[in-house]
């Protein structure tokens, strides 16, 4: 028999996993970026799929799958995430092109929407609210070992063995994670009903399309105009219809009455700041120390280690931050330190500074993003009532991934606009106000944690 502090750990232990693994596939993607161009023969907009293709459809499906784990049980659709994750996972290991790439990475994407939610939900669930903000910030840290070992693991597989080994490592790691789940995870339930069909295509037309329609505009979109403009349309349309139907729905998908809330509202809108600046900088950054600095994949992703490596030390320590400071003071830091480490480096770059100099930059965005993450988490989830966990932990990722599209969409449009790769100089011009762009969103943010301050 297992004593509570046993059962805690693995509580612990194999909710992070989720979110470690829906992560990594996106993080290790970063080093292996440019030997996938070079194998495909493809553009950095093209590779932007690659990407994108993932956050879009995580983003697309996460609410109906929320909506599942409500009604079916959070592990059970825990479980079957993961199994699909690890499907797609082998899928994009056998991609011989980047058509097929994105189509496994859409199949993974499928797993991955209900692996980060669902695990928040299940640890939120079980544990007490005085224990909750530590419990994040261990989640944090342990899921954000993925901000470590994805680039630099990155970077020794494209090394010593090929790119397609970096989706071959899921396979062992999600058989053994469904086991041990089956085994030592609780199982619950929200307040949901009978999942309605019509709903849940509405939103995944919705969020698909508005995350497609940001992902395709950038410099080199001539001749889609008419296209993007009709899917936008059909998108927004598609979300009126379904907003309307939640507003007299006895038992809706998305409970609009949690949007009544100042401290919801502000805490999702400051996470999407978050998470957009973050992703915009993890797409050009090792791209930026492999052709501006001649670093291999492999120091490329050690590179990283500055920026990354904080996420693992800082998180635990902010988390219990948060339940003594609370969540409007941590988020807000953390936010305007990110910003900082940004501008700093666009700054040491435009100075032409070597690398050693963009450590300390490095360090203040880590460290940033190690406090505003187990803030807001807490800060969303302590704005609605228990039953609602569930449903509260999926708008918070539908956030967090569409943030994230948006950020990587808008840097590759300044870098288009600004700069562009066809040479060293133009790239770097470009990466420079990349970089300055992403600082100013994650300031943006502080804007909505006011609320949080209120409160």
């Amino acid at each position: 028999m297992m004593t509570k502090t046993t059962s805690t750990k693995w509580l612990l232990g194999l909710t992070s996993l989720g979110f470690f693994m829906s992560m990594m596939d996106a993080m290790i993607v970063t080093t292996a970026s440019t030997a996938i161009r070079t194998d495909f023969h493809i553009s950095v907009s093209t590779l932007q799929w690659a990407l994108n293709a993932y956050n879009i459809t995580i983003a697309a499906v996460l609410l109906v799958g929320v909506a599942l784990g409500e009604r079916w049980g959070r592990r059970r659709i825990y479980n079957w995430g993961i199994l699909i994750f690890t499907l797609g996972s082998a899928l994009c290991a056998l991609a011989g092109n980047i058509g097929f790439l994105i189509l496994a990475r859409v199949i993974a994407g499928i797993g991955a929407s209900v692996m980060t939610p669902m695990s928040m939900a299940i640890l939120s669930n079980t544990l007490p609210a005085s224990e909750r903000g530590r419990a994040l910030g261990i989640w944090s840290g342990i899921g954000g070992l993925a901000l470590i070992v994805g680039p630099s693991l990155g970077g020794v597989i494209v090394a010593r063995l090929a790119w397609q080994w970096i989706f071959w490592i899921n396979v062992p790691v999600g058989i053994a994670a469904i086991a041990l789940s089956r085994q030592y995870l609780p199982e619950s339930r929200g307040d949901a009903a009978r999942v309605n069909l019509l709903d849940g295509l509405l939103i995944t037309l919705t969020l698909a399309g508005l995350i497609w329609v940001l992902s395709t505009f950038n410099g080199s979109m001539t001749g889609q105009l008419v296209l993007v403009g009709l899917v936008g349309v059909v998108s927004l349309g598609s979300g009126a219809w379904f907003l309307k139907r939640q507003t007299v729905a006895t038992n809706p998908m998305v409970s609009l009455s949690l949007f009544k809330s100042a401290q919801f509202n502000g805490s999702n809108m400051a996470t999407a700041c978050l998470y957009g600046s973050m992703y915009g900088v993890v797409f050009f950054l090792p791209q930026f120390f492999q052709l501006s600095q001649g670093a291999s994949a492999l120091t490329a992703g050690l590179e990283l280690l500055p920026w990354t490596g904080t996420l693992v030390v800082i998180a635990p320590f902010a988390g219990r931050a948060v339940d003594r400071f609370g969540e409007g003071r941590l988020a807000t830091l953390g936010l305007f330190l990110q910003g900082l480490g940004y501008a700093l480096i666009a700054e040491l770059v435009r100075q032409q500074r070597p690398y050693s100099w963009l450590v300390l930059p490095l360090v203040f965005a880590g460290m940033g993003l190690s406090m505003a993450g187990p803030a807001l988490q807490k800060a969303v989830l302590g704005a609605v009532p228990r039953g609602a966990m569930g449903q509260a932990s999926g708008i918070y990722n539908v956030f967090r991934l569409f943030g994230g599209a948006v950020g990587t969409t808008l840097a590759v449009l300044i870098f288009s606009w600004v700069g562009g790769n066809l040479t060293l100089s133009k790239f770097i011009g470009g990466f420079q106000v990349t970089m300055l762009g992403t600082a100013l969103l994650s300031w943006l943010g502080i804007w909505w944690t006011r609320r949080l301050l209120r409160h």
